[in-house]
């Protein structure tokens, strides 16, 4: 375990270092595209963070070659060789998306290219767990377009839910830190030592988010890109695959009879990595969606809207930050929920904590539509918006009443009401109207 503490924290300090140069550098290098009408950022800001974090998966996978016993994982495996060849032609197409804007047919050849390159580097499904059924080999075309097909969605996915500060490198790094923790159990806890790659990759993973969230974190000094999102996308898929489709379910007896038996019992441990996902079921709801939105609409499914799940968190009144933390709550009830029940599938309390906890989202959810309003006693000690209103006598302040010039109580600061989507309340400066900014745009080209 301190060796891959060492691993974690080696990249994560690579990938904070070398944030800061590389947002100078893509400043200069003019990787700092005008705002667009999709974007909830008000100010242009630098991409290319994917370049620190790259760097930050080269160190860590160096420093884990000169370690004792992560050493072994490069002696046997040649895993570690095709994340890292897969990586770095994604993180290639990346940057120069960043910097030119790429068609989106181009990025999804490449995608598939990388997925490619690691399949041909031995980074591949062999056979998968099938309920009722047993081992399913798969032959070399089907394991080829699984495992493609895999590393495409779960790559898009990340990139899809990159909206917010900060949002992209959060979840999968909660992603990351149950997978870690589901991969370190069946290494060291059954003694597989197929499972030691995935293993390496989630503490990596891990590194280079911590390393890079400091930085963009709301309000966001750089953002990571499509050569960030989509390196940590591949990375995060190529631990799934490693774990799910070449760990045999039977070398862990856990249960005595037939293969099939055993392969139906350990369907709750397998399920939730046959598919990455179901790690990261947010961001794969999110594109889900989208497709489907665009389609319906008649539009490619690579055409960019505002209609993500983070935008809609910020339509109802959430703040940016709030927006966020929300998203952080859902996938980690999901990635660890997933994990507490692929450990003990027949624990009811489990069930029962996962309900209770879904709830307490929902209510979160919930909150722009019911403001607390506090008792007059405690008005002192609340944020503003907390507060009741009063006219010169009593009563709530309405918009109405403001708009006809009514002051409020003595000691409220006067505030002017204003409408959604207008900077000012409660985040939803992300979703103002940008008529102002397309004017001075038009003006300044002209």
């Amino acid at each position: 375990m301190r060796e891959y503490l060492l691993t974690l924290c080696i990249t994560a300090a690579v990938t904070y270092l070398l944030t800061g140069p590389v947002r100078k550098f893509a400043i200069v290098a003019g990787a700092m595209p005008e705002i667009r009408a999709r974007d909830v950022h008000r100010e242009p800001t630098p991409r290319l963070g994917g370049i620190a974090m790259f760097f930050g998966l080269c160190a860590g996978l160096l420093v884990a070659d000169h370690l004792k016993n992560l050493n072994e994982v490069f002696a046997k495996s040649n895993e570690p060789r095709a994340l890292l060849s897969g990586a770095a032609l994604i993180w290639l197409i990346g940057v120069l998306d960043d910097k030119f804007e790429i068609d989106a047919l181009i990025k999804l050849g490449g995608q598939m290219i990388a997925a490619g390159v690691m399949v041909m580097q031995g980074l591949t499904i062999l056979w998968l767990p099938v309920p009722g059924v047993g081992l399913v080999a798969l032959t070399q075309w089907q394991g080829t377009l699984l495992t493609v097909a895999l590393v495409v969605i779960t790559i898009n996915a990340v990139n899809f839910v990159d909206g917010l500060d900060g949002l992209a490198a959060g979840m999968v790094c909660i992603a990351a830190a149950a997978f870690f923790m589901y991969a370190y159990r069946i290494w060291y806890g059954y003694g597989l030592e197929a499972a030691a790659p995935a293993t390496l990759f989630a503490a990596v993973l891990m590194g280079m988010c911590l390393g890079f969230l400091p930085h963009n974190m709301h309000p966001a000094r750089i953002f990571m890109g499509d050569s960030g999102s989509m390196l940590i996308g591949l990375v995060l898929a190529a631990g799934a695959i490693s774990v799910t489709g070449q760990v045999d379910p039977d070398a862990m007896n856990l249960f005595s009879g037939s293969e099939r038996a055993t392969v139906h019992q350990t369907v709750p441990v397998y399920i939730p990595l046959l598919l990455p996902l179901t790690i990261i079921a947010v961001p794969a709801a999110d594109l889900i969606l989208a497709i489907v939105r665009r389609t319906w609409r008649g539009q490619s499914p690579f055409a960019a809207d505002r209609g993500h799940l983070h935008h809609r968190l910020l339509e109802i009144g959430h703040s940016h930050s709030r927006a966020v933390l929300i998203m952080y709550f859902w996938s980690a009830l999901i990635a660890f929920g997933a994990l507490a029940y692929s450990v003990n599938s027949a624990s009811l309390w489990i069930v029962l904590g996962i309900v209770a906890l879904s709830a307490v989202g929902l209510v979160l959810l919930l909150l722009p539509r019911f403001t607390p309003r506090a008792p007059r006693w405690a008005e002192s000690f609340v944020p503003p918006r907390y507060r009741r209103g009063r006219r010169t006598g009593a009563g709530p302040v309405s918009a109405e009443s403001c708009e006809e010039g009514l002051e409020p109580a003595a000691g409220e600061p006067h505030r002017t009401p204003v409408g959604a989507g207008v900077s000012g309340v409660n985040g939803a400066t992300a979703l103002g109207s940008r008529a102002r900014l397309e004017r001075r745009g038009a003006e300044s080209s002209r």
